[in-house]
């Protein structure tokens, strides 16, 4: 009796002392009065506000969509851009542990926690876009829609992704919580995780421009194509990897407490070698978009307003920072590298908008514009998807060494 009575009593100390540490963790650390904070804190709670009218009053009372245009800002930005980007996440993964490319080890939870927030954040942003939130069941059931349908398959793919890299993130939440068999179990799932992760990530990176191929008589004629499944699933290798440029060099600076004297010289290195395979995988890209245009017989839209775009996009926003990529490679100029990524992320946003936006019913009588609440709404999911970001990485061993590493 005595030593059940004690193992309770050790038990209840456990579970006291756990909720002890997770209430002293969810305390801010740092400083407060950041242009950051002072910037992001009045957008969330605009937005948070935002958020609460349009499930009391209904999605037409905050947005500019319509029955004719359904899909609007939250779904062309929040949802396809914000997945291309994700894409870092499937690469950096499959080249650490199916390539075996140990130089860029140091930045795979990183990478894998940016990825998984913006599927948690964007899903949540989807909610948003259904006029009936509830139903966003029935095409993971295939109600109304049949498993034979692309938006089944997406929804699978999300959904099941989203469980992937939660489980390829979770050895750090079981080192950050002090559980020793939890870690040792999880850590032994990541390569299975890792592996049904990128067959997800390219079926779907791949099936939401699927979802477009049913819209051909809506898109404009330059971004429409049966080719739009490959052109997004090769886009969001460099839109991921470049995405990974961007943060991982704005990470550094913020976070240089949290990163080894070794992986803080492995810094450029990393960059110089992500710089080579985006300049790769742009050069097949915009290869392909040459073959889709030369294969559609369009020259006679070129000499439009939104044929100039097209130009503008592909010249100005793939072919440039391909050429930036290949110099500052040829050069190893990280400040290059870092410039070349920030025009591809403008590039592919771009893309995205205009294949789901800007082309998208292109000819109606009444064009779509986003609302000024779409947009802050849009502002405060990033935002707060930052501050999220921020509070794990300055608690869990993301991008510093792990006690248990460290000890082995």
């Amino acid at each position: 009796m005595r030593e059940a009575s004690s193992y309770t009593l050790s038990k209840d100390r456990t579970k006291e002392s756990t909720w002890k540490f997770l209430l002293q963790e969810l305390k801010p650390k740092g400083k407060l009065l950041t242009p950051f904070n002072i910037i992001s804190i009045p957008v969330i709670l605009l937005g948070a506000v935002i958020i609460a009218i349009r499930f009391w009053k209904g999605i037409g009372a905050v947005t500019n969509l319509s029955q004719e245009v359904p899909w609007g800002l939250w779904i062309g930005f929040d949802v396809v851009t914000g997945v291309a980007f994700a894409g870092g996440a499937y690469v950096i993964t499959f080249m650490v542990y199916i390539l075996n490319m140990r130089k860029y080890k140091s930045i795979v939870r990183v990478t894998v926690l940016n990825g998984f927030l913006a599927y948690v954040f964007y899903a949540g942003a989807l909610l948003l876009d259904l006029g009936r939130p509830w139903n966003v069941v029935n095409p993971i059931i295939g109600n109304n829609f049949g498993t034979s349908s692309v938006l089944f398959l997406v929804a699978w793919h999300f959904l099941l992704y989203m469980v992937a890299q939660l489980i390829e993130f979770s050895p750090a939440i079981a080192e950050w919580l002090g559980a020793k068999r939890a870690r040792k179990l999880l850590s032994g799932m990541t390569i299975a995780a890792v592996i049904f992760g990128i067959t997800l990530s390219t079926l779907h990176q791949s099936g939401l421009g699927a979802l477009y191929l049913m819209a051909k008589d809506k898109i404009f004629p330059l971004w429409y194509s049966e080719f739009i499944p490959i052109l997004f699933f090769v886009s969001s290798i460099f839109a991921g990897l470049s995405m990974v440029i961007f943060e991982g060099s704005i990470s550094h600076k913020v976070f240089g407490d949290q990163i080894s004297e070794k992986n803080k010289g492995q810094h450029h290195s990393i960059l110089h070698g992500l710089s080579k395979i985006c300049a790769g995988t742009m050069l097949a890209y915009f290869f392909l978009q040459v073959i889709v245009f030369v294969h559609g017989q369009h020259w006679n839209l070129i000499n439009t307003p939104l044929g100039y775009w097209y130009l503008t996009e592909m010249i100005g926003f793939v072919l440039l920072p391909l050429i930036l990529f290949v110099i500052s490679y040829r050069k190893r100029n990280i400040l290059l590298i870092k410039i070349a990524s920030i025009i591809t992320i403008l590039g592919i946003i771009i893309n995205r908008l205009n294949v789901t936006v800007i082309g998208f019913r292109w000819d109606a009588a009444n064009q779509y514009y986003p609302s000024w609440m779409e947009i802050v709404v849009t502002l405060a999911i990033i935002f707060t998807e930052i501050w999220v970001f921020r509070w794990v990485i300055r608690r869990m061993p993301v991008l510093r060494e792990s006690a248990f590493s460290l000890t082995k």
